[in-house]
């Protein structure tokens, strides 16, 4: 089996801290983070999926690493505003990853969730992005959409983040995996701060396959379900949103789920 490494560095590409190799690695940290310091996870091999744990105030997710390798970097501090306060902060962190046999994702699941995600994340999917972010601030970056926070009777702080599109009915989110997988579900959880958010009637979701489907959506803050036809994707994307003819004009994404499983042979 493949053995992994943590490291966390800093700008210059100094080791901070190292864990030992193994398959299942912890690493206790006992520094503040500095601006430009990042998170390397290094293998002795490619086409990897790991459970990953990069800050002790998030969940563990799992991902998948192409060439066996993932870069985080620490977000800055006016670059959190979609992170808990607790995140990224004290002297001491306590980071954790461990390799994931094939026989342990045999499970539907959300192929979509990624706590870890970011606009500068390398190396690790599923990864998200969009073409529009509103004010291209951190609390409605596209990435908010995957991090499996569902508060949405709010907006504008943790934990209250969302995919925010400035107005433009031209906005759409890029969803990578990173790999084949097989998907039969799409669920949409809306930001619901009704009044001041409106909502989307109407969405369209393009697969990499060239086949599409449409979504009807209704005013409500709870995830709408919306089985599909199973197909073999690599990537999709969320685009022709439709707003719904009210006052407000901030309709916004709290999640996006994707439900399917990996393709193992």
């Amino acid at each position: 089996m493949a053995t992994i490494k943590l490291k966390v560095m800093n700008k210059e590409g100094h080791t901070l801290a190292a864990s030992i190799a193994g398959e299942s690695v912890t690493l206790v940290y006992a520094g503040r983070y500095q601006p430009g310091d990042w998170i390397v996870l290094e293998s002795d091999a490619e086409d990897l999926f790991c459970t990953i744990q990069l800050e002790d105030s998030m969940p563990p997710a799992t991902v998948y690493l192409p060439s066996g390798s993932l870069q985080f970097h620490i977000p800055s501090e006016d670059d959190r505003s979609n992170y808990s306060p607790k995140s990224f902060t004290g002297p001491v962190h306590l980071l954790q990853a461990r390799v994931l046999e094939k026989t342990e994702l045999s499970q539907r699941c959300n192929l979509a969730l990624n706590p870890y995600d970011r606009h500068d994340s390398v190396g690790f999917f599923p990864h998200a992005r969009a073409n529009i972010e509103t004010r291209n601030e951190a609390v409605f970056a596209a990435r908010n959409a995957i991090d499996g926070v569902f508060v949405n009777n709010s907006h504008g702080e943790w934990p209250y983040q969302s995919w925010g599109i400035n107005r433009d009915p031209k906005a759409e989110l890029r969803l990578d995996f990173g790999r084949m997988v097989t998907v039969d579900e799409i669920r949409l959880t809306l930001r619901a701060d009704f009044p001041h958010d409106s909502w989307w009637e109407e969405a369209a979701v393009e697969f990499s396959d060239g086949s599409r489907e449409m979504l009807r959506l209704k005013k409500e803050g709870t995830p709408q379900s919306f089985p599909i036809a199973p197909r073999k994707i690599e990537w999709l994307i969320l685009k022709d949103l439709k707003k719904a003819p009210d006052i407000s004009p901030f309709p916004a994404l709290t999640q996006i789920e994707v439900y399917g499983s990996e393709i193992l042979d």
